[in-house]
C-alpha cells in the first residue's frame, strides 16, 4: 500500500434504541451481554444522522467527514459523479421484537418536488408534520438472518376480500363489498384512505374489533393461518391503530434465513418480526400508513403509493465467481452480496464497500503489513482508492458496493 492509498478501516457503528427492537438479537451478534433498552438498528455509512466512525491514525472520526475531505479518493470518481460527495448507501442490521409503521417511499421525482415544496413552505426539518427530509428516493432490500415476517404490496382485493370475510366481522362489511366489486386499484385506495382518514372511527373500531378475531383465526387450520398470527402480533403491537386496515391489505412474507425482499418506491410494506441486512439508498424519506404513533398524512399518501396489487418482490439468490451470493436488486445506489468465505478472495471494485462479518473471522489485506481482522458483528468500510484488497478467512460476510463501480 503506498503513502496515498486509503486505508480500509474498522467501523465503530451506532445503534438506534427505537421502542420496536429485540433487547437480544444485535447483543448476540456483536458478543455483548443484552442490554436494558432495546436496540432496533445497527448503521454502518456515512447517514450524518449517526454515521459510522473509523481511525485513519489520527483517532476515530465520523465517516461522513473523511469522505467529505477526500470524496474521489474515498467513493471513486463514477460514483462521485453520479452521486455526488456522498455515500449512496446504508447498511444496517435490523432486529425487530415489535412490528415497525406500515410505510412507504417516493420515487425520486416525488421525493425531489415533495422536499422543495416543503422548503418552500419553510416547514422545519424537525417538525412532526414534516415528510420530506431530503430530495432522494429510499429503494431498501432486506435479507434476513432470522425467520423473518414482513408485510410487501398490495394482495389482490379478491383474496383480501376472503381473509376479512372469513373473521366474520360486521364492521368489515363495507370494506368487503368494495374489494369484491370495485376496480382493484380504487378498491385499495378506497379502503386504505377511508381507514386511515375519511371514516377514521371506522377504522379505529375495526381495529378494537380485529385484534380479538385475528387471534382466533390464527388458532384455525387454514391458508391464511400463519398470516392471521403475524396481523394479530401487529395488532397487539398497536391496539386500536387503524393502520391495522392498512396492513391488511398488503402480502404477509415470511423469508427464511438466507432469503431477501426488495422494497422500491411506492410500494407499501412494514416490517413484523425478525434479524436481517438491510441495504438502502442513503434517505430520510418515509410516508407512514399506520402501526405508529407519528403523523400520518393520508393525503400525501395516497399521492405517493401505487395501488396496483401483485406478487412481493423477492430477490433470488445467485451464486457467481468464487462462490458469492448476489442478491440483485434494481438499485442504482446498492449491490449486495454475501461471501462464504473459505480461502481467499480479491475485492477489486472501483468504489466504495462495506464488510460485516456475521459468522467465523477474515482477514482484510491490503498490502504486507497492512490489514485488519473481522470478527462476528464487525464491519469495515473498504475506499475506492483502497481497492483491490484481499480477503482471507472462514467466514459469512455479507458485501454492499455501488453497482457498475469498474473492477480494476
Amino acid at each position: 500500500m503506498n503513502q496515498s492509498q486509503p486505508p480500509a478501516g474498522l467501523l465503530t457503528n451506532q445503534i438506534r434504541p427505537y421502542a420496536w427492537g429485540s433487547r437480544t438479537a444485535i447483543a448476540h451478534l456483536t458478543g455483548r451481554p443484552p442490554g436494558d433498552r432495546p436496540e432496533a438498528e445497527l448503521w454502518m455509512g456515512a447517514h450524518p444522522g449517526a454515521p459510522s466512525r473509523t481511525d485513519r491514525g489520527n483517532g476515530p472520526e465520523p465517516l461522513d467527514g473523511i469522505i467529505a475531505r477526500d470524496p474521489a479518493g474515498e467513493l471513486g470518481e463514477s460514483v462521485t459523479g453520479r452521486f455526488g460527495p456522498r455515500l449512496p448507501f446504508l447498511l444496517k442490521v435490523l432486529a425487530a421484537e415489535h412490528a415497525l409503521s406500515v410505510q412507504v417511499h417516493p420515487t425520486t421525482e416525488q421525493a425531489e418536488a415533495g422536499f422543495a415544496a416543503e422548503q418552500a413552505a419553510g416547514v422545519p426539518l424537525d417538525a412532526p408534520h414534516r415528510i420530506y427530509q431530503d430530495a432522494h428516493h429510499k429503494p431498501e432490500m432486506l435479507c434476513a438472518l432470522s425467520e423473518f415476517d414482513a408485510l410487501c404490496g398490495f394482495r389482490e382485493p379478491a383474496a383480501t376480500a376472503d381473509l376479512l370475510a372469513a373473521l366474520h366481522l360486521p364492521v368489515l362489511d363495507p370494506w368487503i363489498a368494495v374489494l369484491r366489486t370495485a376496480d382493484p386499484g380504487l378498491a385499495l385506495r378506497t379502503v386504505l384512505t377511508e381507514a386511515l382518514g375519511t371514516d377514521r372511527p371506522r377504522g379505529t373500531a375495526a381495529a378494537v374489533a380485529l385484534a380479538g378475531a385475528l387471534d382466533d383465526a390464527a388458532r384455525r387450520p387454514g391458508p391464511y393461518a400463519h398470516s392471521y398470527a403475524a396481523y394479530a402480533a401487529a395488532a397487539r403491537d398497536y391496539p386500536a391503530d387503524p393502520g391495522l386496515v392498512a396492513a391488511l391489505l398488503l402480502n404477509h412474507v415470511r423469508l427464511q434465513p438466507g432469503e431477501a425482499l426488495f422494497l422500491d418506491a411506492r410500494v407499501p410494506h412494514a416490517y413484523l418480526h425478525g434479524t436481517g441486512v438491510e441495504v438502502m439508498a442513503n434517505s430520510d424519506n418515509v410516508l407512514r400508513c399506520g402501526l405508529t404513533p407519528k403523523h400520518v398524512d393520508v393525503g400525501a399518501l395516497a399521492a405517493v403509493v401505487d395501488f396496483r396489487p401483485g406478487p412481493p418482490s423477492r430477490v433470488p439468490a445467485t451464486t457467481g465467481d468464487l462462490g458469492e451470493v448476489h442478491y440483485r436488486a434494481p438499485a442504482a445506489e446498492f449491490a449486495l452480496s454475501r461471501l462464504d468465505l473459505s480461502g481467499t478472495v480479491t475485492l477489486d471494485d472501483d468504489g466504495p464497500q462495506i464488510l460485516l462479518c456475521t459468522e467465523g473471522s477474515a482477514v482484510l489485506r491490503q498490502a504486507p503489513g497492512a490489514s485488519l481482522t473481522l470478527g462476528r458483528g464487525a464491519s469495515a468500510f473498504l475506499p475506492a482508492a483502497g481497492a483491490p484488497a484481499e480477503l482471507t478467512g472462514a467466514a459469512s460476510l455479507y458485501r454492499v458496493r455501488v453497482p457498475g463501480a469498474a473492477r480494476r
